[in-house]
């Protein structure tokens, strides 16, 4: 946020003048202090849900698309809109190792740890999280989840095919199939459904917020998670400083509302990855996740 240097004295202006040329020295303004990449508003929460519709228009492959038209105030990324306006400081690094510290409540009670892992080879990325209880919570209530996420990478950020969930090891059926060239989405055991551009999984659309064009007034996103299919709209809380073990960090706060509201960090300086995350599940019980380490790669 740049910061408008004060006009000096007019005193000093008119000695200044007086000064034979010689002695006078131009003395150059300081440089304006950094903008965050993303200007943050104030935003009430809205959660209203609307439901999913069949996109009107022939159906393309991913990368193809003319613009979405903007829902309310709101809008889907779309490849021409995130080649246009992506911002540099937000892409998603090659390779990348988030780990956090899983906390019930937001008291700080710790129950348990979370690893993300993440790579991008030749336009292919593959994103894995696995979460599991330590500790006594692991001794007298033992839980491991793995949750993946494999797809493509393109202008627009991630494009998502398959989605899957492993629990103490074994498959469940929470899991989602995209399939672009007929513009469906098969979730779970559930019947096919229709696909909206810019759709995301459970996993990857922490990862997709940071590749938008522009979260300043928050986005609507269609989400698979497993179990289901439906609309995210995520609303600007504002600017933040989130103090974690693996640092301070100037943070963009998003919030999604709902049945079971979640609520988001992205750092400015980390590509606008989550360093933090809260959850609220539909019994009211709240789970935060907050980042104990970040590594990242320094491709591009």
């Amino acid at each position: 946020i740049e910061t408008p240097l004060e006009p000096p004295p007019k005193a000093a202006l008119t000695a200044a003048s007086k000064r034979p040329a010689k002695h006078r020295q131009a003395r150059a303004a300081p440089p304006p202090a950094p903008a965050p990449v993303l200007k943050a508003h104030a935003s009430p929460l809205a959660v209203a849900e609307p439901a999913i519709g069949r996109p009107t228009g022939t159906s393309m492959p991913p990368g193809t698309e003319p613009a979405a038209t903007a829902i309310g105030p709101l809008a889907l990324a779309t490849p021409s809109a995130a080649a246009a306006g992506m911002p540099d400081a937000s892409r998603l690094p090659a390779r990348g190792t988030i780990r956090y510290r899983v906390d019930r409540g937001d008291q700080g009670f710790m129950i348990g740890q979370s690893t993300h892992d993440w790579v991008v080879v030749d336009g292919v990325y593959r994103i894995t999280a696995v979460t599991e209880t330590n500790g006594l919570v692991a001794l007298f209530k033992p839980f491991r989840i793995e949750l993946e996420s494999r797809g493509t990478v393109t202008a627009a950020g991630l494009v998502p095919e398959r989605f899957s969930s492993r629990r103490e090891g074994r498959a469940t059926g929470e899991q989602a199939e995209f399939d672009w060239q007929q513009m469906q989405v098969h979730v779970g055991q559930r019947p096919p459904q229709a696909l909206s551009t810019g759709a995301q999984d459970l996993l990857s659309f922490p990862y997709q917020l940071g590749l938008l064009p522009d979260l300043a007034s928050g986005t609507l996103m269609p989400v698979a998670t497993g179990k289901k299919y439906e609309q995210y709209r995520f609303e600007v809380v504002g600017d933040e400083d989130v103090e974690t073990p693996a640092g301070s960090f100037r943070s963009l706060h998003l919030r999604v509302g709902g049945v079971s509201p979640t609520e988001l960090w992205l750092a400015y300086d980390r590509s606008l990855l989550p360093v933090k995350i809260l959850h609220t599940d539909h019994k009211g019980a709240i789970f935060v996740e907050i980042a104990t380490s970040i590594e990242l790669s320094e491709e591009p």
